[in-house]
């Protein structure tokens, strides 16, 4: 059942890693979706940005693989440095850049996946850390981070706001003013064309302007 060559053998017993994986990743997107507490949630998203991490990071391993620099026998510029003369120079050593074969480079690990997830790391303790300060003002503000409770309380205090007579009285007192200036305008327009037109209530306008004005001397 686990002979050498076999499928079970090939995905059981030499990627079990991969499944692990899956596993966390799972675990973590249950925890996002399911769980109504936010202290849970951000665990949960803790959990699965680990198993991308991992999964990542096993992709980029090698088997007897080093770090990506210059072995001693690969080093253009190490004691065992190539002459000239082997190389068809005349005099002097050949130190520049050597290009190395296929075989050579398997040799080396890829440190592009492993330079990603380091990025990936910061970027999530960051983000970990903005997450819990949000959670510690939600909980200063209402009392819970419970998420049906938040809903809740949201949804009676925007009731509450709704429902408050300052809230009521300022948003009817400036409905009545808005309503109220186009008729106020109406209004004084037509009284002044009224007055204007009227021949008696100009004539008492003058009648009353002769009066107030000062006696000359004599």
């Amino acid at each position: 059942m686990f002979e050498e060559g076999s499928v079970i053998n090939e995905l059981l017993i030499e990627r079990l890693n991969y499944f692990i994986y899956v596993v966390l990743l799972m675990i973590g997107l249950h925890a996002m979706i399911s769980k109504r507490n936010l202290i849970k949630k951000l665990i949960g998203m803790s959990i699965f940005q680990t198993a991308i991490i991992l999964f990542y990071v096993s992709i980029g391993v090698k088997d007897e693989a080093t770090i990506p620099i210059y072995k001693a026998n690969h080093d253009p510029h190490g004691s065992h440095v190539e002459h000239g003369e082997a190389n068809g120079l005349t005099g002097g050593v050949l130190y520049g850049p050597k290009a190395l074969k296929k075989e050579e480079v398997q040799e080396y690990a890829n440190p592009l996946p492993h330079v990603l997830m380091l990025t990936a790391i910061v970027v999530g303790v960051a983000t970990l850390g903005l997450a819990l300060a949000l959670c510690q003002r939600i909980y200063q503000g209402y009392g819970t981070i419970e998420e049906d409770e938040l809903l809740v309380k949201i949804e009676r205090a925007d009731a509450r706001k709704s429902l408050s007579p300052i809230e009521n009285s300022k948003t009817s007192s400036s409905r009545k003013s808005a309503s109220q200036k186009p008729g106020l305008t109406k209004v004084s327009s037509v009284m002044k064309s009224s007055i204007s037109t009227n021949p008696s209530v100009t004539k008492s306008k003058k009648a009353v302007t002769h009066k107030k004005q000062p006696k000359g001397k004599k």
